[in-house]
């Protein structure tokens, strides 16, 4: 598929449906200030484009049961795509690894953890030890409260960068 050069219309587009999700044609038109017909057109054009992977709501989870979050670091022993691939397959069967992102540096992976309780998180992490992935240590960081989760600010990434021309 080409590359769809975005605009600030679109980022504004994209940066209304981060922050309120799916939005009847009239709304996002007004937060975007477009007439509605072309704003609509530009929000299809984005999805078929795949910029938009699909809408969420964002659940207040301590209002809903009690849980253990953990954020885990792991380094495997080898380094080889197969190594990398076995974990990542791993990783994706298990539900209560929420987040994980490969890291370059002094671990391959951190990884966002949400178990129902402690021993069921300890029970994950032996059953990542018994299915010998590799790894050659992991370590633990018990959340014990949230500082601040938001998402990029989309306007802020998608600025060109200028370069200086002084010198």
């Amino acid at each position: 598929m080409k590359n769809l050069s975005l605009d600030a219309t679109d980022i504004r587009i994209l940066s209304a449906v981060q922050s309120h999700g799916q939005l009847s044609k009239t709304r996002l038109s007004e937060i975007v200030n477009i007439s509605a017909t072309p704003c609509w057109a530009r929000l299809d054009r984005l999805k078929a484009a795949g910029f938009i992977r699909g809408y969420h709501a964002d659940i207040a989870l301590e209002r809903v049961c009690n849980f253990t979050q953990v954020t885990v670091t792991v380094s495997l022993t080898h380094h080889r795509r197969a190594d990398f691939e076995r974990f990542e397959a791993w990783v994706i069967g298990h539900d209560e690894i929420t987040e994980c992102i490969a890291t370059g540096g002094g671990m391959d992976y951190v990884m966002k953890v949400v178990c129902p309780t402690l021993a069921t998180f300890q029970a994950l992490m032996q059953a990542m030890q018994d299915a010998e992935l590799g790894v050659d240590r992991y370590m633990t960081y018990i959340a014990t409260r949230v500082v601040k989760a938001t998402r990029p600010n989309i306007a802020k990434l998608a600025v060109p960068v200028t370069r200086d021309r002084t010198g």
